[in-house]
């Protein structure tokens, strides 16, 4: 049946409160970004609005090319007590002459970003209204999703967590000053500041250079403890993790002090953040240095699973717990991206999602989330290197070819960050088990390098868009937002 002619201002009229409706029934995904270790947010969120919004994928994003009429731009975001993502200084640093990686994540940001797509049928079309998509992309450091599991946990289950992971021989030589402090101290003895403080900063200290280490340990926490901000040297954060045997506490002890300062950690930092952000996102990607975890073999890979334990408790925390109570079950896709794929051969991509997948699988387990959906991809956000392959004496090599950044080391050589070289950084393990393998895993035939960002050229002559070579920016943008495109 044919819609009955009407009048210009009965059209102009319905267009305009088609519009507001528009609006108001447009969908939004709140699209959580974080990552274990440097593993290259803010990368992956430039990278992502400039490919949709600016072009220049390469590969194209293959969900998108049927979309006629596609497009995506930069709108005002709706949380205005949220610092912006400062999407533009980071693009620049990345086309800078030379190019240079931005500064990692230590706040919290958000950006809006719109998808619109031209409707087919219905009173949209009708009313010449496009169809269109808010992701709201909530940027944050990887410690403060740690501490979500502090919710879950008193400080006597937080300190046999914490202690255990300290005594780890990978960790050993780094928790040496901590634990020879650990071993004067009395828990049931009389409260000192002196002592908490001491305590507090010497485990701070041990946190720091753990991470500093490149060993994974981003299950290592609280995070504010190496992102304070503006609390440091908050009594808040004047604790540190000790032995205890239960029971009754005295009131005047210094063990009371510290479960007192705990649960204010947890209830005016953790609690606030959690309520007011985690629990309204509907997506989650968590970026992942597997190869930083390869390096420190068997044993590196146990402390990555420690890390996505703590992840995978603050995802899908156990039905029973109060964090299931606020967060519901809103995220319902979660993908995990080991980063830095560029670093290797693109014959090892495969293993470098099976090795991910691993270890998110055995996380999941332990920490009884299984069940939860997740995809590993392997992820360049910017590839920084091509690949190259050699037969040397009927021996067939994978490298790759980049710029290493300053003070990089090979054998003897270090590089000044201005010069190509070819690297060659040994073979992943084709079962990914073997990875986890104590007696088969070799983490000295390991070569890994930090690459500098590549200079970024025109498609081709005369060309506005840069091309944007990446690695699974176009996998990881599918599996989270394909079932809200046409």
């Amino acid at each position: 049946m044919r819609l009955p002619q009407i009048s210009r201002d009965t059209r102009f009229t319905l267009e305009h409160a088609g519009a507001y409706v528009g609006d108001l029934i447009t969908p939004t995904l709140r699209l959580g970004v974080t990552g274990l270790s440097r593993a290259g947010k803010t990368v992956f969120i430039t990278a992502l609005v400039k490919c949709l919004c600016e072009g220049g994928a390469n590969p194209p994003f293959a969900r998108l090319s049927g979309i006629e009429g596609f497009r995506a731009y930069l709108e005002p975001q709706p949380d205005d007590d949220v610092p912006r993502f400062q999407y533009e200084d980071h693009l620049n640093a990345l086309q800078s002459e030379p190019p240079h990686w931005p500064q990692s994540t230590r706040r919290i940001s958000e950006l809006r970003l719109t998808l619109e797509w031209p409707s087919r049928g219905g009173l949209f079309e009708f009313l010449g209204l496009s169809q269109r998509l808010h992701i709201d992309i909530v940027d944050y450091p990887g410690e403060w999703l740690i501490d979500l599991a502090l919710l879950d946990q008193s400080y006597q289950e937080w300190s046999q967590h914490a202690l255990y992971t300290v005594q780890r021989p990978v960790f050993s030589a780094l928790a040496k000053p901590f634990l020879e402090f650990l071993s004067t101290v009395d828990p049931e003895g009389v409260a000192d500041e002196q002592v908490a403080i001491r305590g507090a900063e010497l485990y701070t200290q041990f946190l720091q250079s753990a991470r500093n280490s490149g060993t994974p340990c981003a299950g290592l926490g609280p995070g504010r403890f190496l992102l304070p901000g503006d609390l440091e040297g908050s009594p808040q954060l004047t604790f540190f993790p000790t032995k205890t045997e239960g029971g009754a506490v005295e009131s005047e002890s210094l063990l009371a002090l510290l479960e007192r300062r705990f649960a204010s950690y947890r209830k005016n930092i953790v609690k606030p953040f959690f309520e007011a952000h985690f629990s309204r996102i509907d997506r989650q990607i968590v970026l992942v240095d597997v190869l930083s975890a390869l390096n420190g073999g068997a044993e590196g890979l146990r402390a990555l699973e420690d890390g996505l334990e703590g992840v995978m408790r603050a995802i899908r925390p156990r039905s029973e717990s109060w964090l299931a109570y606020i967060l519901g079950r809103r995220i319902d896709r979660i993908a995990f991206a080991a980063t830095k794929a560029d670093h290797v051969h693109r014959n090892a991509h495969r293993q470098l999602e099976d090795i991910l997948s691993n270890s998110v699988s055995r996380a999941a387990k332990r920490a009884e989330a299984a069940g939860s959906a997740f995809q590993c991809i392997a992820l360049a956000a910017l590839q920084a290197t091509t690949d190259v392959h050699k037969d040397i004496q009927g021996e067939h090599l994978f490298g790759v070819r980049g710029i290493p950044e300053a003070g990089e080391r090979i054998g003897g050589r270090t590089f000044d960050g201005s010069r190509g070289a070819v690297v060659f950084p040994g073979d992943l393990p084709e079962d990914a088990l073997d990875a986890f393998d104590e007696d088969r895993a070799r983490p000295e035939h390991f070569g890994f390098v930090k690459f500098r960002p590549p200079t970024l050229e025109c498609r081709e002559a005369g060309a506005q868009v840069s091309a944007w070579p990446h690695i699974g920016l176009d996998k990881a943008f599918a599996f989270l937002f394909e079932d809200h495109l046409p």
